[in-house]
């Protein structure tokens, strides 16, 4: 099992799938996966005068609706470049136009080190050896129950158990003003999606398209994803409804269950330029990153200013394409680390941490500040514990601040449904100052709790 997988805290709501894991021998010889930086986009058949070639018109729109140009870092990589790896006998597995790079699949380590004396290299790093066996989640798609157990209703409450986790943000009120995340678009990048699309109390949520960016075998595998869905797009009147039931999802998989290494910075990226291109409004990241399989890689705490990491540095820049990220702060509270992981510590996003019903600290949540000083977590939300929606298409009540996210996530879309002329930025601070602790700020709560009603009014 990984150490820091999905920011989630294991409990027995997900011992049925962790009791379905077994060791196995990792497919195929051993291969390794190179990222290397590329010098530049001298060669490329693309203009900025023509972003239509390379971006959907909703993502032109949301660039022009809040005055941001497409620049070069929009600009995919080139693909004559991409020919001389290919010409190399050795598998291009992914890039990222924001980066400027290109990960590269091989068994022979030797060619893979001699590549980075191509002469349109900067620079080249090994993110991924594969290991001799791992614990695999068995890809098995649960049988889901059609309806609740009666006693998870609540005749009479809408909202029913998920009311004391939306109530306190002025989400309740901003959806019976009509904001409901309608015409807005939140992309989810996660680890699995389980059953997402064969449960009864998601079917009615308007899944716009998916993507796996780790393989095509284990999108069903685990249930995380779909957790985190329900949390913003479940509609099941008088047992659970979510922050943002009438937005569209992009249901997006970059993490990899099975190991912890660097190349899952580089699917996280990719992921998040896909959620770019297609245009997506926000992102809910209810990932982290900080201690990688192996001693060579991990994360120091100095890596924690939003722009040493590839990770944070992509994340980063998404305000200045017009998306809001929401990013799980992290569970490591009750750890040695004890702060954020990235792309927790990024700039220009929401990191959001989490309370409980008393409004005090969860144990597990992760702590700032940036190195660089910046406050971290954001904004804080329930996360010990939250009602949601398990892969079987159960109530489940799931702690960890990977469900505190999508919480405040889903409510950032209504807020910017209702206030379309603002711009990311905007839109971020007026959640920011309308957290019950705006006027003194901490590295354990951030903000404090945030009030969706107050940032709409003011």
């Amino acid at each position: 099992m990984k150490r820091t997988i999905l920011l989630l805290l294991i409990l027995t709501a997900v011992l049925p799938v962790a009791a379905m894991t077994a060791k196995v021998k990792y497919p195929g010889p051993k291969s390794y996966v190179y990222r290397y930086y590329l010098r530049d986009k001298g060669a490329t058949e693309y203009s900025l005068q023509e972003p239509e070639r390379f971006l959907s018109q909703r993502s032109i729109q949301r660039r022009q609706r809040q005055g941001l140009a497409v620049d070069s870092t929009d600009l995919p990589v080139c693909r004559s470049y991409l020919s001389q790896f290919a010409d190399m006998d050795v598998e291009v597995i992914g890039t990222s136009r924001w980066q400027n790079t290109v990960l590269v699949r091989s068994t022979d380590t030797l060619l893979l080190a001699a590549l980075v004396r191509l002469p349109i290299v900067a620079e080249g790093r090994c993110v991924f050896v594969s290991p001799d066996s791992i614990d695999a989640p068995a890809n098995i798609r649960w049988n889901v129950h059609e309806g609740f157990n009666q006693w998870d209703s609540v005749k009479g409450d809408t909202y029913a158990s998920t009311r004391e986790q939306i109530e306190p943000l002025g989400g309740i009120r901003l959806h019976q003003a009509g904001f409901t995340g309608k015409g807005m678009t939140i992309a989810i990048l996660d680890g699995g999606f389980q059953n997402y699309d064969r449960i009864p109390a998601l079917g009615s949520v308007h899944i716009l398209g998916t993507r796996d960016f780790v393989d095509s075998t284990s999108f069903h595998s685990i249930d995380h994803g779909t957790k985190v869905l329900s949390a913003m797009a479940a509609n099941a009147p008088e047992v659970a409804v979510g922050t943002a039931p009438d937005a569209d999802y992009w249901l997006l998989r970059c993490e990899d269950p099975d190991t912890e290494q660097p190349i899952e910075e580089d699917y996280w990226t990719m992921a998040a330029e896909m959620a770019d291109s297609v245009g997506a409004d926000v992102i809910n990241s209810s990932l982290g990153y900080y201690d990688y399989d192996g001693d060579d890689n991990d994360l120091r705490l100095q890596d924690l200013d939003g722009q040493t990491t590839l990770i944070s540095r992509s994340a980063s820049m998404l305000a200045g394409k017009g998306i809001i990220l929401c990013n799980s702060a992290g569970n490591s509270g009750m750890g040695q680390w004890k702060k954020i992981g990235v792309p927790a510590d990024a700039r220009d996003i929401l990191t959001v941490g989490a309370i409980d019903k008393r409004r005090r600290l969860a144990s597990f949540s992760s702590v700032g500040p940036s190195q660089d000083g910046r406050i971290k977590p954001d904004v804080v939300a329930q996360g010990a514990a939250v009602a949601l929606l398990s892969g079987r298409g159960t109530l489940v009540h799931d702690m960890g601040t990977s469900f505190s996210t999508p919480l405040i996530c889903g409510l950032v879309a209504c807020l910017w449904q209702a206030l379309p002329e603002k711009t990311a930025l905007e839109i971020m601070e007026a959640v920011r100052q309308s957290g019950d602790q705006h006027a003194a700020p901490t590295n354990i709560f951030g903000h404090g709790l945030p009030d969706f009603w107050k940032a709409y009014i003011k």
